[in-house]
């Protein structure tokens, strides 16, 4: 008897010894408790995740690029961190280090399955389970709904990209004209020796070279801004530059002529007339509620310090600019700042990875957002300028009671300059503001967003690698995304046509009255990509149907709130009639200023219709819109009404004899 003992325990030591310390046996209260050999966690892991296998990393490659290094590391960490940023395959190697990924890049990256025991280093945070080994993964695959959906149209459905002019300049930023044309301007330099910095583009006249009508600027516009102003004729304002007096310049142009008639009037400037308290390279401006022009940030001149203030135009009396905190502590990284104003009447501002709502009457902090979700393995990345993602206000739709939605796309890291693939959503003012991060289907630093009149957005240019600026970017992304907000979160986004040609830093695109995008511009300035003269259109799926397009007459083209506007139609049984307003928008360095989409309240009888024009400024801000009828899916050319008139009487500024006033 006590012979068959003595071997038995002799037998629990041998094969004791065969296994790992940590899972050796312990002796409790006189018994033998034999543990299991350490294993990756199979069991208990969050949502959806099933472990696959270990598998290899082959020498000198990464099977997964997104890496988190920690010494609390286990399988749960990894995995949650992984799905919170649409990826649905991950791994775990040498116990501390996390791998997000997608499982394509197993055999893409010539990995394959190891023997378990390969697999064989504690995870660093939870000792009882292995993850990976030396060059070993410990593989995890998320087996349920897929955290993301993407869909791939063909033919027509995919759209196309056209080319329509070999154009004449290298645009900086382009604005949309309530005369129907399009407005260039350039930064010194760029193109040829006797450029003149500003064209105007009727594409009516196109291919024709007639269709440009050559400009003049006095100062450098490089890296200004611009809006249209809500005066009766739709002037556009570019505001600040590059160095010396063009930092401080204010240039006006009043858009005359119309599709096909040559307009006469040019940009207007006199430093000494008008100018900014503080000079700025890389502002924002947008129109505020009251109908005068914030502008925002920028620094004093090229690669200069900070410019961390804002200032009202016209300024009023006595008011100098005000000082901004946050502007100073994230310089250089809130260039180009996103600006909207909300229901509420405050203002929106996103710069850097931050977000905040501020008064419009003292500008101080109301409410600061959650911070903006980065990289998976970087949540300092950032989304303006230099780190330059793009910013829409989504849809809002009558009776204009919901929160109103801000969607950021793109960006990139600092230092290694890794492009973000994914965009975040938020609506500022709700009560839940968190971010809502959606994965896209590729990488993409400055891009370029622009709305489509039936409620969705296209997101195009730019690169797959890198960041803002000459030179600093790779691998240009060459497909065109369209984005449905409509659709469920994770399920919004289609992968389009592609274009051939790189649209890379300084590129833009805006809406066109015909539902055209207009893509332009590309001055990289890296050796390899060519400073773009080239412009062409995106033609979106709804111009490719097939479908009849419908039209609309309209007498009343100037607004006000709340009130009832007829127009005459002609539809041709496509589908619901709705009508869509669109802001006026100037496009540069993924910043599209005085984008909004608008869906008003409409009813028709016969022919008539009746538009319920937005209730308040603060829905809709003063200025110009292009009004849409949408017969289904199929968009009316645009015309362009005016609401909310002229509150600021910017149509008697500026003073002085250098400038056209058109009056109130």
């Amino acid at each position: 008897m006590a012979t068959s003992i003595f071997r038995s325990i002799l037998s629990s030591l041998f094969w004791l010894s065969l296994l790992p310390f940590s899972d050796a046996s312990a002796v409790a209260k006189g018994a033998l408790t034999v543990r299991q050999a350490r294993t990756a966690q199979k069991t208990g892991l969050p949502g959806s995740w099933q472990y696959q296998a270990c598998i290899t990393e082959p020498a000198g490659k990464r099977v997964w690029k997104y890496q988190i290094i920690s010494q609390t590391t286990t399988a749960t960490t990894c995995l949650t961190q992984c799905q919170s940023f649409g990826y649905q395959a991950a791994g775990i190697e040498y116990g501390s280090e996390c791998f997000c990924g997608d499982a394509v890049d197993i055999a893409a990256q010539g990995s394959t399955t190891a023997p378990e025991t390969d697999c064989n280093v504690a995870c660093a945070g939870d000792n009882r389970y292995n993850c990976g080994g030396g060059s070993r993964l410990s593989w995890y695959l998320w087996t349920g709904t897929p955290l993301y959906v993407w869909t791939y149209p063909t033919g027509a459905n995919a759209g196309r990209y056209e080319l329509i002019s070999g154009g004449v300049v290298i645009p900086l930023l382009t604005t949309s004209g309530v005369n129907g044309k399009y407005t260039f301007v350039e930064k010194f330099g760029t193109g040829a020796p006797n450029s003149t910095g500003a064209y105007e583009l009727d594409a009516s006249l196109l291919p024709s070279p007639s269709a440009w009508r050559e400009m003049h600027v006095k100062t450098d516009v490089f890296c200004s801004a611009s809006v249209t102003l809500p005066d009766k004729v739709g002037r556009q304002i570019n505001i600040g530059g590059w160095s010396g007096d063009s930092t401080f310049g204010i240039r006006l142009y009043w858009p005359d002529g119309s599709p096909g008639v040559p307009g006469v009037n040019d940009w207007q400037e006199n430093v000494n007339e008008l100018k900014l308290q503080r000079g700025r390279w890389y502002p924002s401006a947008m129109v505020m509620t009251n109908g005068s022009i914030l502008v925002v940030g920028g620094e004093t001149g090229s690669n200069a310090p900070a410019q961390p203030n804002l200032e009202i135009l016209p300024r009023p009396s006595g008011a100098g600019v005000v000082y901004q905190e946050w502007l100073q502590r994230t310089d250089p990284y809130n260039l180009y700042p996103f600006l909207a104003g909300l229901p509420s009447g405050n203002i929106f501002v996103a710069y850097y990875n931050e977000a905040r709502i501020l008064d419009p009457v003292n500008f101080n902090t109301i409410k600061t957002l959650p911070g903006m979700p980065g990289a998976v393995n970087n949540p300092g990345a950032g989304r303006t300028y230099p780190l330059e993602g793009s910013a829409m206000l989504l849809p809002q739709y009558a009776p204009f009671t919901a929160p109103l939605g801000i969607l950021i796309c793109g960006g990139s890291t600092i230092g290694a300059a890794i492009a973000l693939d994914n965009c975040v959503s938020s609506q500022p003012e709700a009560a839940n503001n968190a971010w809502t991060l959606e994965r896209m289907p590729s990488q993409r630093v400055m891009p370029c967003m622009t709305a489509l009149p039936d409620g969705t957005y296209m997101i195009l240019n730019g690169a797959k690698q890198g960041a803002a600026g000459f030179g600093l970017a790779t691998n240009p992304n060459l497909n065109a995304i369209l984005y449905d907000p409509s659709k469920p979160v994770n399920q919004r986004m289609s992968v389009m046509a592609n274009t051939t040609i790189a649209r890379l830093y300084h590129s833009e695109a805006i809406l066109m009255q015909d539902g055209r995008v207009l893509v332009s511009g590309s001055d990289p300035q890296d050796g390899k990509n060519p400073q773009e003269y080239r412009v062409e259109v995106f033609v979106p799926p709804y111009l490719l149907s097939g479908r009849p397009r419908p039209s609309f007459t309209i007498a009343n083209k100037n607004w006000g709130y709340g009130a009832q506007v007829p127009i005459t139609v002609r539809l041709n049984g496509g589908g619901a009639t709705r009508v869509s307003m669109l802001g006026a928008e100037s496009s540069t360095h993924g910043n599209t200023m005085g984008q909004r989409t608008l869906f008003p309240a409409v009813s028709c009888a016969g022919t008539t219709c009746t538009i319920t024009t937005p209730p308040n400024k603060n829905v809709c801000p003063p200025g110009w819109y292009q009004l849409f009828v949408l017969d289904g899916p199929m968009p009316s050319v645009s015309q362009w009404i005016r609401i909310g008139g002229d509150p600021a009487s910017l149509g008697n500024w500026p003073p002085g004899p250098s400038f056209k006033k058109p009056g109130l």
